[in-house]
């Protein structure tokens, strides 16, 4: 049952160091801690992509900054309260991870797969420029009844696909993760630099339950 469901969440990534360790959580005894990666993207720019690494994978007392590492694992979700609000808290839950000699090219260093289900209907929109784009927000099954939820872009073809999707559509997608940089207004004075994860979708498949 449980390998059924590591299936449906498949996570790759490649890249560089770009923090240090900081304490998330304990479960049972094992520390779980927290470093940004940052991943090249064809284009050059970066996608800083954050890890939950267990104290058992890595010697968490290191600072590994600038060092190039592969991780593999899945991309999950949990909801964190602040400020009267529930947050979407997204990070990649590495299951192994290497150290890498050089750095990688852009072209295999950030894949992942989903196998899921439509939890509520996409929001379709075209740009000012014509492009057009979906939202789409899956809830991915994971052992013992419990659900990740997980933003999802698609353009172009794929949009206006996505744009017919019913809640409870059975999706499978093939993409990469991909992080932006957004203001968020707090009050009328104040604003806080904030980012986002979602997944930047380039496959995109209805399955037949």
């Amino acid at each position: 049952m449980s390998d059924k469901i590591i299936e449906n969440n498949q996570v790759t990534i490649m890249g560089e160091v770009a923090s240090a360790f900081t304490f998330s959580h304990e479960v049972f005894g094992e520390g779980f801690y927290m470093v940004d990666v940052l991943v090249k993207r064809l284009s050059n720019s970066e996608d800083r992509i954050p890890l939950m690494i267990s104290e058992r994978l890595m010697d968490v007392t290191q600072d590994y900054t600038g060092e190039f590492i592969m991780a593999s694992g899945q991309f999950r979700s949990y909801n964190r309260h602040d400020e009267q609000k529930n947050r979407l808290i997204l990070s990649v839950f590495v299951r192994e991870v290497a150290f890498i000699d050089e750095e990688p090219d852009g072209a295999r260093t950030n894949s992942i797969l989903l196998d899921g289900y439509i939890c509520k209907l996409p929001v379709y929109r075209k740009t000012p420029l014509g492009r057009e784009i979906a939202d789409l927000l899956l809830a991915v099954n994971r052992p013992y009844g419990k659900s990740d939820y997980i933003p999802c872009i698609c353009w172009g073809r794929n949009a206006r696909f996505a744009s017919s999707f019913e809640v409870g559509e059975h999706v499978q997608v093939l993409g990469r993760i991909q992080s932006r940089e957004y203001v968020k207004k707090l009050s009328e004075t104040e604003t806080q630099k904030r980012v986002a994860y979602e997944v930047s979708v380039s496959k995109l498949e209805c399955i037949e339950d």
